[in-house]
């Protein structure tokens, strides 16, 4: 076989710096992709990454959300159009991003660009002629500016398993979704036992955790207050961001950590878990399968309140609308939670090679012209 001097074209990849889903299963996806491969990311943040391969490099680029002081007054009044979502006019900060994209996607002439996740730079991929992958999130999403994105993509890419779609994505955008259950998670899930020890909880003892994500300013602690007076049989842990009330009224057996690099343990070490629906939340919570209530948070297109839906369609957790106000709420949410829980169905919407299949898909998606000299030269043998 002679060499045909090839080499691939970069990947491109816009990485949304709120929470840490998007950098997790960023990272998850490129360390993944063949050495070869080189990758640019783009990102205004470039200091929540976990530890990324040699031949990957992150370009920092403004936020395209927050302002810098430096807006043009004025033009705040002027309508925007459906198809864009964030697009207010006169922001150097957001002309800088896209000029700095838009001269890459000039002189890399890449292969592909991978959006995680903002319809506007979707657009721009397809506006400036590059091929691109828009990760695809829960939410009501069928508004112009999503519909754009999504049609003008070569391939949707599902952070979750095929069992948590929406009955409403169409038959054309599931043809070219790879779900991805599990990406962005490392490693398997660990023992109860061995996450009791580690973190020091007696093995009879009764664990319920309260989960926050990463992605807004937390819960507040006095629905907890009433939780752990409700069931003072049970050690209630908090972890992650939780705003105090004045009139929490907190009892010994809650405790609240804060931030901690042990989520992992902390879930495998309870008996119960309550969270929101934050997209790397419940992939690290079906993967250790516990008995789960999901309380969606605000977010933009109800994302959290359709992913809820979702879990408590496919039987994996109890979707309440609000968190528990009462003991008695409380003790029949804990109760109905440990009574539906059936072991084994979380597990199963987790891929534990879901990186690799989806870099698998990726290349799939790539032009590759050696393939087509070398089937080529084969035709004509």
């Amino acid at each position: 076989m002679r060499d045909l001097g090839w080499t691939p074209r970069p990947v491109g990849y816009f990485v949304h710096h709120q929470g840490r889903g998007h950098a997790e299963r960023c990272g998850s996806l490129v360390n993944a992709l063949p050495e070869e491969q080189e990758v640019v990311i783009f990102c205004a943040r470039d200091d929540i990454f976990p530890p990324l391969r040699g031949n990957v490099r992150i370009v920092k680029i403004p936020s395209l959300f927050e302002r810098t002081g430096q807006e043009r007054a004025g033009l705040d009044a002027v309508d925007s159009p459906d198809t864009v979502h964030c697009a207010p006019l006169g922001w150097p900060g957001i002309r800088r991003a896209m000029a700095t994209i838009a001269t890459w996607f000039d002189t890399a002439d890449p292969d592909l660009m991978i959006c995680d996740v903002s319809a506007e730079i979707a657009q721009l991929c397809r506006i400036c002629s590059v091929p691109h992958v828009k990760v695809l999130q829960h939410g009501d999403r069928g508004d112009p500016g999503h519909r754009a994105a999504y049609d003008g993509a070569v391939g949707l890419l599902a952070p979750f398993s095929a069992a948590l779609a929406q009955p409403d994505w169409t038959e054309a955008m599931r043809r070219k979704t790879h779900f991805a259950g599990g990406l962005g998670l490392h490693g398997p899930a660990p023992a109860k036992a061995e996450a009791r020890r580690r973190l020091g909880i007696a093995e009879g003892r009764r664990v319920a955790l309260v989960l926050s994500g990463g992605g807004g300013n937390g819960w507040s602690s006095a629905p907890f207050g009433i939780a752990a007076r409700a069931l003072p049989d049970w050690t209630w842990i908090t972890v992650g961001a939780v705003q105090t009330d004045w009139h929490g009224t907190e009892g010994a057996n809650l405790i609240h950590k804060g931030w901690v690099d042990t989520v992992a343990d902390h879930i495998a070490a309870a008996d119960v878990v309550v969270s929101s629906t934050g997209n790397t939340t419940c992939a690290e919570v079906l993967n250790v399968d516990r008995p789960w209530i999901v309380v969606p948070e605000w977010r933009y297109f109800d994302e959290q309140v359709e992913k809820a839906l979702a879990l408590s369609r496919a039987g994996v957790a109890l979707h309440l609308t609000h968190m528990p106000s009462s003991a008695a709420a409380w003790q029949t949410a804990v109760r109905t939670a440990l009574d539906r829980h059936q072991p084994g169905r979380q597990a199963a919407l987790i891929e534990k090679d879901a990186a690799e299949k989806a870099a698998l898909w990726i290349g799939s998606l790539v032009p590759r012209p050696h393939l087509s000299i070398l089937q080529q030269e084969g035709t004509d043998a």
